[in-house]
């Protein structure tokens, strides 16, 4: 059993990566904006019964399918228990049992319980009952969980799903309904146990809540990836931060994505807080560094001219209760000039992060291609794929795509597809496409 401190609130720097110079006539300004919190961490800390303000809701699929083979719902089982286990002492937490309806498991009030030595043990003795029937309607998972943490009183509220099958007992519209319902209201890291779950399903449902998404084609690695999320979670000390963007009169933001560590726009996500600011939401954070690529569209302007394109703040919540407020920013700017070296130098950080993006996009694209009988398509699109990981160093992803392509030469992105593809490669494939690696600085 891990149980860590309770975390800190840790403290926020704002870096900014970019080529501010742009030529006679020019618009664009691409920059790379760097997140980084410090002080936030329990790494090492254990054993501490602090109370802290963090809820965690656990939703296990328990449709007919989980028990074809048996070993799913025993995965599910061990792995739930695990994470009960990993649990911080004074965390509240449930169990949900999801099929065509939700169902709590643990505790059956419809409430959360504390973590602690009786409840641990009541939630895992629970967990013998979970019998795998019915279908699948994940949208009601959701709102059950978002019933359960909106009940508390919550600094971090934070969910984990875990599905082996197709969403096939509700709407697409029913499911979309309930993300954006939680959206802003809980993450969700979401898993795939198996191979007969939809990728874009879970990913979408992990994207909507600011989690993580990840494929576990054998159930026998449930409990270890469990216990993994249940670290991460125990380890953020802030909720609700937001990217905050002021642009100044005439100037428009055409983007906004996280980059790292993985690949997510935010650009429809904006939520308008002045006439020129808008915030872009980031979730819960520990101790981590994460890079959003920004782009923005200037006035022209004459030689020798320079304006501040977009200021990028930082906005957490007042752990005493007042209002949100900055904690840190950085300044984006543009200065017009005729020398060509200077204006058609690429940044070292936004040239990686628009190869990972484009990367990202090609599998995507390929993978596409592929399932549709697109045979030319899937091979430039995976061969680009193959190019663009090799440049940038994404071992992790160019392996992946050594098992769905025989790569002949990567840098020139020359592959051929391979006749015989096992499923668990191509979704851990799909899957993992928006992994990316950071820049080496």
């Amino acid at each position: 059993m891990a149980n860590f401190a309770k975390p800190s609130v840790p403290q926020f720097s704002v870096d900014v990566y970019q080529n501010e110079y742009l030529p006679v006539g020019g618009r664009d300004v691409d920059a790379v904006v760097t997140v980084t919190a410090t002080g936030g961490g329990t790494s090492g800390t254990r054993g501490v019964t602090t109370g802290g303000p963090a809820g965690v809701v656990i939703m296990v699929d328990c449709s007919g399918s989980m028990d074809y083979p048996p070993t799913k719902m025993e995965g599910a089982r061990a792995a739930t228990a695990a994470a009960i286990d990993t649990l911080r002492d004074g965390t509240s937490f449930a169990v949900v049992a999801g099929n065509h309806v939700a169902v709590p498991v643990y505790p059956d009030h419809g409430r959360l319980a504390v973590a602690g030595a009786r409840t641990r043990a009541e939630a895992k003795e629970a967990l013998t009952r979970l019998k795998a029937d019915g279908g699948t309607a994940i949208g009601t998972w959701l709102r059950l969980a978002d019933s359960l943490l909106g009940g508390e009183d919550l600094a971090i509220r934070h969910a984990v799903l875990l599905t082996d099958g197709r969403n096939e007992h509700e709407t697409p519209e029913a499911l979309r309904a309930a993300l954006d319902a939680c959206a802003g209201r809980f993450t969700c890291d979401a898993r795939g146990v198996g191979t007969d779950w939809e990728v874009k399903e879970v990913t979408g449902i992990a994207s909507a809540l600011l989690g993580s998404a990840d494929i576990v084609a054998d159930p026998a690695g449930l409990a270890a990836d469990f216990t993994a999320m249940m670290e991460n979670a125990m380890g953020k000390g802030v909720a609700d931060v937001a990217l905050r963007l002021w642009t100044p009169v005439g100037a428009e933001l055409v983007f906004v994505k996280q980059v790292a560590p993985t690949v997510a726009d935010l650009t429809a996500r904006r939520t308008d807080t002045g006439p020129r600011s808008g915030d872009y939401p980031t979730g819960s954070w520990g101790d981590e560094s994460r890079d959003y690529h920004v782009r923005v569209r200037v006035p022209a302007n004459a030689v020798g001219q320079e304006m501040l394109a977009a200021r990028a703040s930082l906005i957490v919540p007042d752990p005493l209760g007042g209002d949100a407020r900055p904690v840190s920013q950085g300044l984006i700017r543009a200065v017009w000039t005729h020398d060509v070296a200077m204006t058609t130098a690429i940044d070292p950080q936004v040239a990686h992060y628009t190869g990972q993006a484009e990367l990202a996009d090609a599998i995507q694209a390929g993978l596409d291609a592929r399932k549709s009988g697109d045979q030319d398509g899937a091979t430039a699109k995976l061969g680009r794929a193959v190019q663009l990981a090799a440049a940038s160093g994404n071992a992790d992803t160019a392996k992946l795509l050594s098992k769905v392509v025989d790569v002949v030469d990567a840098a020139a992105g020359t592959v051929r597809l391979k006749a015989k593809v096992a499923e668990a490669d191509e979704m851990t494939l799909e899957t993992r496409s928006t992994k990316t690696v950071r820049v080496k600085r």
